[in-house]
């Protein structure tokens, strides 16, 4: 008797045809490092899986294509786009928050949780990233529904594939090449939106008056785009991405994978109500190749585990309704963990085997329908997932301690190199200065620049003001650094042997932001 015990009255129902779908890239075969591309027509597949991966690509390319888009009011003197990356005059604006260039340490700090959250994600459900959210597979899937649009499903791709070029076939690929690029050029259009003011370049894109590089960052994204997504879509995930040959090193026992359970469905029986009346153990998988036909990297996912499968689960819906079909459990195919594997295997074979036991070993007297392993959560808070998120959050707390503590208002000073120092007619000296009054709001403000720390000394700030002064208020431009020529001078009574440190003071009073600089003065015989 078979070791699963479930219903097999359906196990010859007619609406199960079998398809002739060979796997593409095979775990059986020794591939070269690298061949010429074989065309691969995945089905269509239907189920939970594939209603997430529609929505997941209805929200990552509704993101990318509307986000530029977005308006978001910072007053008169900043750009009202939402996200823009303007590189001209070295701003990265997203929202409420605006960063500057020396303040780059919050986008590595963004770089380092992206990749500690990959580790995470990988660690715990494998290459969900790859499966559902990396752009290459969502224009991908963006290309699959165009393709499927115009030239149809599987067996119609693959008849209009091998037959003869006719009007009817030129016509269907013409229209589909002609959408890819349409997509392919909305990409790029898309891309270039975000480093300029999205109206305006799109008009002046469109009469032919943008800049040059505007049209070239298009013209390689377009190609990229429809090379990748429509011509190379296999070669990308197999040949050109290094992330299927380092997620080894993410995964362990308890990671869930998209796996075959071959404890439950082998062997395999095409006429399972035959083999069950000769008194034969058969598995629950009939051999339909559903799970080859909509595979859309080509991989029959109960070889095992393979470089090219990208975890989108597809497998697991086309499985899922053939079970439907014939009245039996779900998740023959499904997401599992290998030590959830191993478990079942040792059970289904009656031995305490914990390694991998060949599947068509069988314990007739064990049933245990009510006693398979199912994939427990708790697992899932391991030490190591602990620890990816431990680092994932602490980082994000400390970029949101940084970000929320930040001054706005910074001071530099860069003392003139020659000359040093300039010997007055009463003897006093004269230091100059470049100060930089660096104001990082949207909105002009008035800075009160002061010197701290050199008795006796005034300060002259031409422009601002002919007098003599330890404090001046000067008005700075909105989001922008305001350069001022300094000179400070000390009579000759406060002239020692040694460079006199003293410090420059900005300070806003309205908002009690206030940062010090310290500078040095310099006069004959001095030493530092």
């Amino acid at each position: 008797m078979n070791i699963y015990t479930a219903d097999r009255s359906g196990a010859d129902d007619p609406t199960i045809q079998r398809l002739e779908a060979e796997p593409v890239n095979s775990a059986r075969v020794r591939k070269p490092l690298y061949e010429a591309r074989r065309k691969i027509f995945p089905k269509r597949a239907e189920g939970r899986f594939r209603r997430f991966k529609w929505l997941v690509m209805l929200v990552t390319l509704g993101i990318y294509y509307l986000t530029p888009w977005i308006r978001w009011d910072r007053g008169p003197f900043a750009p009202d786009q939402a996200v823009l990356v303007d590189l001209a005059n070295r701003r990265f604006y997203f929202f409420f928050i605006e960063i500057w260039p020396q303040e780059f340490i919050f986008v590595a700090g963004l770089l380092v949780m992206a990749g500690f959250g990959l580790f995470l994600v990988t660690a715990a459900v494998g290459r969900a990233w790859c499966g559902y959210t990396c752009p290459q597979t969502v224009w991908v899937d963006l290309f699959l529904v165009v393709e499927r649009a115009i030239e149809g499903d599987r067996n119609a791709r693959m008849k209009l594939d091998a037959g003869p070029w006719t009007l009817d076939k030129v016509g269907k690929r013409v229209l589909k090449h002609s959408t890819w690029l349409a997509i392919a050029v909305a990409t790029g259009g898309a891309w270039i939106f975000y480093f300029s003011d999205a109206p305006t370049l799109g008009f002046n894109f469109l009469t032919g008056n943008a800049a040059a590089v505007a049209y070239i960052t298009v013209a390689i994204l377009t190609a990229t785009t429809y090379v990748f997504g429509g011509l190379m879509r296999e070669q990308v995930c197999t040949y050109m991405c290094p992330w299927p040959r380092i997620q080894a090193a993410m995964l362990d026992e308890n990671s869930l994978v998209v796996t075959y359970n071959d404890w439950r469905g082998e062997p395999r029986s095409r006429h399972a109500k035959k083999a069950v009346a000769a008194g034969e153990a058969v598995g629950d998988c009939v051999d339909c190749n559903a799970c080859v036909a909509v595979c859309p990297m080509g991989i029959d996912i109960r070889d095992g585990q393979q470089l090219e499968c990208i975890t989108c689960a597809l497998c697991i819906d086309a499985c899922d309704g053939v079970m439907d079909k014939l009245g039996r459990e779900r998740g023959l195919i499904a997401y599992a963990t290998l030590s959830e594997y191993e478990g079942n295997m040792a059970l289904a074979t009656g031995n305490g085997a914990t390694g991998i036991v060949p599947s068509n070993v069988r314990n007739p007297d064990v049933s245990f329908s009510d006693k398979v392993r199912h994939f427990d959560w708790r697992v899932i808070f391991r030490p190591r997932i602990l620890l990816y998120t431990a680092v994932w959050t602490l980082v994000g707390i400390g970029l949101i301690v940084a970000l929320v503590s930040r001054d706005r208002l910074e001071v530099n000073v860069i003392h003139d190199r020659n000359p040093q120092y300039v010997l007055e007619s009463d003897g006093s000296i004269r230091n100059g200065y470049t100060v930089r009054l660096l104001n990082m709001v949207p909105e002009p403000r008035t800075v009160m620049l002061s010197i701290e720390g050199l008795p006796g000394a005034t300060m002259k700030v031409p422009g601002i003001s002919d007098a003599s002064d330890r404090l001046f208020a000067v008005p700075v431009d909105p989001d922008k650094a305001t350069a001022l020529r300094v000179f400070v001078t000390l009579p000759a009574g406060g002239i020692t042997g040694e460079a006199i440190d003293f410090q420059f003071i900005a300070e806003d009073r309205s908002s009690h932001e206030r940062d010090v600089y310290k500078a040095v003065f310099n006069a004959p015989g001095t030493r530092k």
